[in-house]
């Protein structure tokens, strides 16, 4: 009877084979991601400690800066899909350029921070070699912080139109970039310079650049500007563009507090130690391992729930995100196991060619870390998958509502009181993280069952005129 039920589940419309179809090569694309931050952080570890200790607060303070923008153009997807569903092709070009012309926005604001590298990691105190890898790592991937906002605005009209082979082929050639610069400008190699932190830092900018410029090359062909305006739609839209803020912006906003309070987590590991904020670094680095590829799940949920939407098909939207949910959860959950049971087998590609000596108390910490990610990895679960179906409707409030309270309510204000009033350890801090995870979880499943989101669209309907081509902030 289960065996019966499973492979009924498979078949029909959005099932598991019909969602796998879709999020495979999302999982894949968003997999790469995850192989390039894994690469990228073993390369350091055999580079120095200090690299390593560097790499994560480093990168987490850039990540917050951007966050805000990347969350907005990233929901270029979900009315690239709405509009899809609804029939409306010539709409999807606006949408995406509306994402474009955030970008511009987005440098303007980023690239001041540029001369207040040193302060702002003077300000927290760690080790003065540790602050000085920190300065130079942040400032290099500040310049290519636009690039990555536009590149989630540009990749949206792909996945929204559920053409998500040519995300993962486009992130595959990024990775692979990223992953050749690494070893060539880190170490030196092929009479290259030797760069060190400075040397990862350039791999990522140049990756992420020549991703974004092939995305656009693709989405700017003669047969997709024909039927979607893909070009024709450059112009820069006032209503269109306000209605991707409205939406969007809760979205952003939940990234940047989000992100800034993980941010402002990890700076508060390192001045427990170097040791532990090496330990959490890896911790964290192996778990994006499954982290990320999942994240393709989400972006996946979050097409198919807009498309169905667009066909006013919520019942079928419903279905596709438990039929994802179920997929999720039993990944997961032998990842969780495995996390338990074997940490060895995640930690050693950390261990070679590093100074044993100085890697092995890291490692056997870490080991004990990933012990909480196989407990609140279910957890995840629940919170990518409902997460990205409310973003898919358009409830992109309470998503961020929810993620800012656990993460701050959670997580990083208990862990401020516990080390600076009570001293606490790097396991209370685990604790907090772990229940940070389980909350949001609950919060997003929570608002999935309650269905409010079913009656939510993100487009304009054809009759609001305000919205309608000719009414574009700048005319032919």
């Amino acid at each position: 009877m289960l065996l019966r039920r499973l492979k009924n589940r498979w078949t029909e419309k959005n099932g598991y084979g019909e969602v796998l179809k879709l999020a495979f090569p999302l999982i894949l694309s968003t997999g790469s991601w995850s192989l390039q931050h894994f690469i990228d952080r073993m390369f350091l570890t055999w580079y120095s400690p200090a690299a390593i200790a560097a790499s994560l607060p480093a990168g987490m303070v850039n990540w917050t800066l951007v966050s805000l923008f990347v969350g907005m153009a990233a929901y270029v997807n979900t009315f690239v899909a709405q509009y899809y569903g609804a029939q409306r092709p010539e709409r999807i070009g606006p949408a995406v350029w509306q994402g474009i012309w955030l970008s511009l926005l987005a440098a303007a604001i980023i690239l001041p921070f540029y001369p207040l590298a040193s302060w702002i990691f003077g300000i927290f105190g760690h080790a003065p070699e540790v602050q000085d890898l920190e300065t130079v790592y942040f400032r290099i991937l500040l310049i290519g912080a636009p690039f990555a906002v536009l590149s989630n605005a540009v990749s949206g009209f792909f996945s929204g139109l559920g053409r998500t082979w040519v995300v993962m082929w486009v992130n595959f050639f990024a990775t692979g970039v990223n992953i050749v610069l690494d070893y060539l400008l880190i170490f030196g190699k092929f009479g290259f310079p030797e760069l060190g932190m400075a040397g990862a830092a350039w791999a990522t900018t140049i990756a992420v650049a020549s991703s974004t410029g092939l995305f656009f090359f693709l989405m700017a062909r003669r047969k997709f500007d024909a039927e979607y305006h893909t070009l024709k739609g450059w112009r820069f839209e006032l209503p269109l563009f306000r209605r991707l803020v409205r939406y969007g912006l809760p979205s952003g906003l939940q990234f940047l507090l989000e992100i800034f309070a993980f941010t402002l987590f990890i700076l508060i590991v390192g001045k427990i130690g170097m040791l532990e904020l090496a330990a959490s670094n890896i911790a964290f680095n192996i778990n994006s391992l499954a982290f990320m590829p999942m994240y393709g799940f989400t972006i996946a949920v979050s097409t198919l729930v807009g498309q169905r939407l667009g066909e006013n098909r919520p019942d079928q939207a419903e279905r596709s995100a438990w039929s994802a949910f179920h997929m999720a959860l039993g990944f997961f959950g032998l990842l969780g196991l495995a996390y338990f049971v074997i940490p060895g087998v995640f930690t050693w590609p950390f261990a070679f060619q590093a100074d044993p000596a100085n890697i092995s108390p890291i490692l056997e910490l870490t080991a004990v870390l990933l012990r909480f990610v196989a407990f609140y990895c279910l957890f995840d679960a629940a919170n990518m998958i409902f997460s990205g179906a409310l973003k898919g409707a358009g409830d992109t409030r309470f998503v961020a509502a929810a993620s800012v309270v656990s993460s701050w309510g959670f997580m990083l204000v208990p862990s401020l009181i516990g080390v600076y009033l009570f001293g606490a350890g790097i396991y209370w801090l685990w604790v907090f993280v772990t229940l940070y995870v389980m909350g949001l979880g609950v919060a997003f499943w929570w608002r999935f069952i309650k269905g409010r989101w079913k009656s939510m669209r993100v487009i304009e309907t054809e009759g609001e005129e305000a919205l309608k081509p000719a009414t574009a902030f700048v005319q032919e």
